[in-house]
């Protein structure tokens, strides 16, 4: 069997939604500065791509959990592998990340960075599967709703690969 791409969200159509998302989360925030807090690895490109299209003062980190331990389903037990590095307290924080599946992921961190006390915490996702979904109310801007399958690119991956295409994709496995 070999992997089958199965073009679902285009280059361009993810370029238009991220500016969109960018103005929504101006309208929501106004111009007071944000701190971009990106979880990895998966959200890179979009961190990137909504970081050049948001107006103003913006400060960027990282943040990197693990749930799935090399998988395509997640273990159920969420640890930090790398803490952020900007104080947070005070200042209005978006968590950008780059799909919602269970939630399980970011209603640990939501959790967890309320507690550092921000002005204000959001969630922008690139992606959500609510099919999937265990959590509610996780994401406040999300980029595309997509259907409960296992999909790559655009910072998505499966071992490490297909991060680097520019679409997102449905990856399947076909008959050689």
């Amino acid at each position: 069997m070999k992997p089958h791409l199965e073009v679902l969200i285009t280059e361009e159509q993810i370029a238009q939604r991220v500016k969109e998302m960018a103005s929504e989360i101006r309208a929501e925030v106004g111009p007071e500065p944000l701190i971009l807090l990106c979880v990895l690895k998966g959200a890179f490109p979009f961190l990137a791509d909504l970081s050049r299209a948001l107006d103003g003062d913006v400060r960027v980190d990282f943040v990197q959990t693990s749930s799935y331990a090399g998988g395509r389903s997640s273990s159920g037990a969420v640890r930090i592998v790398k803490d952020h590095e900007i104080d947070i307290t005070g200042h209005h924080v978006v968590i950008v990340e780059d799909i919602v599946d269970t939630g399980l992921t970011l209603a640990y961190l939501r959790e967890l960075l309320s507690t550092r006390q921000p002005k204000s915490l959001r969630v922008a996702s690139f992606l959500s599967k609510p099919e999937a979904h265990q959590h509610e109310n996780l994401a406040d801007f999300i980029g595309f709703e997509i259907p409960k399958k296992f999909v790559v690119g655009y910072g998505l991956d499966d071992g490490e690969l297909y991060r680097n295409l520019p679409y997102v994709a449905v990856l399947s496995e076909s008959a050689p």
